[in-house]
């Protein structure tokens, strides 16, 4: 069963040395069956790894290509959740020395639940949404607490072709167990609903344009 859409129509578009991978044929979205997830150890080990600071300069320009365009959206003084803010967080270093105020949740290092109850003007996620075991609950639980007119935005590489993808380097990483595409995105922000700007080809802004009726 697809994790996003919950479709049941799938298939294998291939298989390497340790995992599978599965398409839906209704959001496209590209999965790896639950049986090959690492455990929460080994997958927080690996984000131990992480060297990733806003002392870095290279770090704050990868993240500026989120950051700018979402900047240009907000008004001054909006509130913002980063979320999966991971050991080093340095998008809301960003947000806040542009005069914004931000919370921080992250499975691992910033486990506050409380967060994911209050409302903001612009949420971020940010080389996050290819690692989560349940997509579709973790998005909707996001955009539930977006406020209408808000901005969600998310940085994640787009899944190539078939055949590109069995060689992509980025399907390698054993924390990587959703792959979203540009079609995949679109289904998305049909279901909200949602309006979609692709600012970049792994930058997606989706603005609430009403109320989430639930």
């Amino acid at each position: 069963m697809c994790p996003l859409c919950q479709a049941e129509n799938t298939i294998k578009i291939c298989t390497d040395r340790h995992r599978e991978y599965l398409r839906c044929q209704i959001c496209q979205l590209i999965f790896v069956p639950p049986n090959f997830f690492l455990s929460a150890d080994d997958e927080k080990a690996r984000y131990d790894t992480h060297q990733n600071s806003p002392d870095d300069p290279k770090y704050r320009a990868f993240l500026s290509r989120l950051f700018i365009p979402m900047q240009n959206r907000l008004s001054p003084g909006s509130s913002g959740l980063d979320f999966g803010s991971g050991p080093g967080p340095t998008l809301s270093v960003l947000f806040e020395e542009a005069g914004h105020s931000m919370a921080l949740y992250d499975h691992f290092y910033a486990p506050h639940p409380a967060v994911l109850d209050t409302p903001y003007d612009f949420i971020t996620v940010t080389e996050v949404v290819e690692h989560l075991h349940h997509p579709r609950e973790e998005l909707d639980r996001l955009w539930t607490i977006l406020k209408p007119g808000g901005i969600l935005g998310i940085m994640t590489q787009l899944a190539p072709n078939q055949e590109a993808f069995a060689e992509w380097y980025y399907k390698r990483d054993p924390t990587h167990v959703c792959f979203f595409s540009r079609t995949t995105f679109e289904w998305l922000a049909t279901q909200w609903p949602a309006a979609l700007t692709c600012e970049e080809n792994d930058v997606m802004l989706l603005e609430k344009t009403t109320e989430q009726v639930r």
